[in-house]
């Protein structure tokens, strides 16, 4: 099989017609940030942003900054809105990319296009790195005791020798640094093996691009495209829950690639066992290679997470005692935790103030209440079937043992005191329990906690240890 190399430059579309499209838009875009943030603002983020590559298999736009730290900030503040603005401009964008500008010059993507199988009948185009982040990398990856096992995984699937399994399943809670081992990966792999196929693409694409295939009648090129990866990586994974035709696709997919001995990676907001609505065939094949789970961070990883951007972003200096109270106060994600810091040192750098610890609360008080309140119902599962020694998959059992049914119980009441959700769906993550099953739960570890103090110290050991 002969390959064809096309090469989309560094300004932005593959011919004059899409880099004209791409440039009117911007304009109208940059018009109207002007506008509802205020020239100010507009001025110091984003004036200096320029147009980068853009990838029309994807419809993924670059757009490039001085720095790391000005791309995350303004990835944070104002990502949402600006991939609003393309969407809606009708330039062909669905997805935007917030990048430091690259020292070397050269071609920013590039596609291999390769001859498809005889039946198919058509071309099939395969992005080789076309749409992972550079700037995610193993070296930019705080590690800790909470995903040093997940970071280790990550390394051996990205390294040149071949993997002893293949796939690796990485779940965790949101922000905790999935989606950076996956580009980490992308890239690693594409370091050693820079022409083999790399496909990187959440699962909700996977089932957008499936299904537009299907009502172009390009399926067979959809499925070509997908098993010439060498290297094949899928986001969130539970967003194609309930979803059968995608997940009869995805499931022929993963067993095609496996069985040719492509390496695949696909990361969850749980364990599979845990994933409601995905398919026991899908399940199976994601945990017969390796699960690797990235826990909250802990005290010790957020300082250390910290400490690191600190050395990086440069003035104004962040007291230790800013970083302390950062490290105490924002427990929900790693992601909120750089949120926080990149918010700070912002802050100080447009106004010229000092950054103490009185400013710093003052300007994170509602992060700060928004962490607090952010612990999620998995968590408490599996911090109660630890404390009393059972085995998680019990919290969604029919089992009415007492041993396993009052763990249940005290997982249901912290539910309903520590998380948001309403009393069905704490019922229906607990095995698809009625609501009236937690009102009584609720209901029973009140009375309890004013007669038996065992259980009352319990409680309290176990929010102490889901607040932080």
């Amino acid at each position: 099989m002969k390959d064809r190399v096309a090469m989309v430059d560094g300004r932005g579309g593959e011919d004059a017609q899409d880099t004209a499209r791409l440039e009117f838009a911007w304009t109208a875009i940059r018009a109207g940030l002007r506008r509802d943030i205020g020239a100010r603002m507009f001025d110091q983020w984003l004036k200096p942003a320029r147009l980068g590559a853009y990838c029309a298999d994807s419809q993924t736009l670059d757009l490039l900054f001085t720095s790391d730290f000005t791309a995350n900030f303004v990835t944070g503040q104002f990502g949402d809105r600006l991939r609003l603005a393309w969407r809606a401009s009708g330039a062909g964008v669905r997805e935007v990319r917030l990048l430091r500008a690259p020292d070397a010059t050269g071609p920013r993507l590039l596609r291999v296009v390769e001859e498809a199988p005889a039946q198919a009948d058509a071309l099939v185009e395969v992005q080789v790195a076309c749409n992972f982040q550079p700037r995610y990398r193993f070296e930019d990856f705080i590690t800790g005791e909470s995903n040093q096992f997940a970071f280790s995984a990550a390394q051996t699937m990205g390294a040149a020798e071949e993997p002893r399994f293949s796939p690796l399943f990485l779940h965790g809670g949101t922000g905790q640094g999935k989606t950076h081992l996956l580009h980490a990966i992308a890239r690693a792999f594409s370091s050693h093996s820079p022409s083999e196929p790399v496909l990187y693409m959440s699962a909700e694409r996977f089932m957008m691009e499936f299904v537009n295939a299907m009502r172009a009648h390009e399926t067979m090129a959809f499925k070509a495209r997908l098993r010439a990866a060498r290297l094949l990586l899928i986001d969130d994974i539970q967003f194609i829950a309930g979803k059968g035709s995608t997940q009869e696709e995805f499931l022929h997919t993963i067993n095609d690639l496996i069985d040719s001995g492509a390496r695949i990676v696909v990361t969850a907001d749980r364990a599979p066992q845990l994933l409601d609505g995905i398919d026991a065939r899908i399940l199976s094949r994601l945990a017969g290679g390796l699960v690797a789970d990235i826990r909250p961070a802990d005290l010790d990883l957020r300082l250390a997470i910290l400490e690191a951007k600190r050395a990086t972003a440069g003035d104004p200096p962040v007291p230790d005692a800013v970083i302390d109270f950062l490290a105490r106060s924002i427990r929900s994600n790693v992601r909120e935790l750089e949120g926080a810091f990149n918010k700070l040192i912002a802050y100080g750098q447009l106004t010229g103030r000092s950054i103490d610890l009185d400013f710093a609360q003052g300007m994170l008080a509602d992060a700060v209440r928004a962490s607090a309140r952010r612990i999620t119902v998995d968590e408490i599962q599996k911090a109660c079937a630890a404390h009393y020694r059972i085995d998680p998959a019990e919290m969604r059992s029919k089992r009415r043992a007492r041993a396993i049914a009052r763990p249940r119980q005290v997982a249901m009441y912290l539910a309903k005191k520590m998380t948001p959700r309403s009393l069905p769906e704490i019922g229906r993550i607990f095995g698809g329990r009625d609501h009236s099953t937690v009102i009584h739960a609720v209901r029973t570890i009140e009375q309890l906690r004013e007669t038996n103090p065992d259980i009352d110290a319990d409680i309290r050991a176990l929010q102490r240890q889901l607040e932080g």
